[in-house]
């Protein structure tokens, strides 16, 4: 729960108002859209949300817990431990293998390698991904290097997943084929999914939709017609039309 969340950047001996009085609540198991143009306070949001920055004024509920103020170590823990990141350039680590890729944050959290191997393995089944745990990211496709960042988001069994524009560099098809492994785990496994994108068509298969602009919410209501993102994808690959 975000409660009047004002952010302030400061820049010579200017300042930059990147969010005006933000108040939103995003209740547990929703899966949230944001949208708004460039500038409009998107990725400072998602920022926030993910406890990557403090906001300047206001206050941040994780989970009950009042983040706002804590310290940069201490946010560092909470990030490791209740939230999972997706980002639109997949941020794979070229050197290391899809297995070694999913299990950097149990590193992070001091696991037995043991158990961090079957964690990893577990993460990569469930985005079918068992065939590819000892190829390296340059080996596979951008929607497979997807899939790989979201079982590297689900490892630590985060209670928030933030996704910023996960679809951005993928076709069409690819593009349904990850916003269904990520309608997946916020129906089956329950997480809380807060998705930025620029495209309608993606945030129409989310719950709700929020839109933003210069650092306002001006818009935040349920999703109609929700879609189903694995039946589109079946339908596109049997080569039928999807319409939105």
């Amino acid at each position: 729960m975000l409660e009047n969340i004002k952010k302030v950047y400061y820049m010579g001996g200017s300042q930059v108002v990147a969010l005006k009085d933000i108040s939103l609540t995003i209740r547990e198991g929703e899966m949230v859209a944001v949208m708004g143009s460039s500038g409009s306070g998107k990725s400072t949001l998602l920022n926030i949300l993910g406890c990557l920055d403090r906001p300047t004024a206001g206050t941040y509920y994780l989970d009950g817990e009042n983040v706002s103020q804590l310290s940069k170590n201490r946010l560092a823990a909470i990030r490791n431990k209740r939230v999972g990141f997706v980002f639109q350039s997949f941020n794979l680590l070229g050197r290391m293998t899809v297995l070694a890729n999913v299990q950097l944050p149990l590193v992070y959290a001091g696991m037995r390698k043991k158990e961090m191997a079957e964690r990893a393995r577990e993460a990569l089944a469930w985005v079918g991904l068992s065939d590819y745990l000892h190829h390296y990211p340059n080996q596979m496709s951008g929607g497979q290097q997807q899939r790989v960042a979201i079982a590297r988001a689900l490892v630590n069994n985060p209670s928030i997943v933030l996704a910023d524009e996960p679809t951005g560099a993928l076709d069409s098809k690819t593009s349904i084929e990850i916003v269904s492994v990520i309608q997946r785990l916020n129906i089956e496994k329950g997480i809380t999914v807060v998705l930025v994108t620029h495209e309608k068509d993606i945030a129409m298969y989310c719950r709700r939709l929020i839109n933003l602009r210069d650092g306002s919410i001006i818009g935040d209501m349920p999703v109609m017609n929700r879609g189903d993102a694995a039946k589109d994808l079946e339908a596109f690959s049997a080569g039928k039309e999807v319409v939105f």
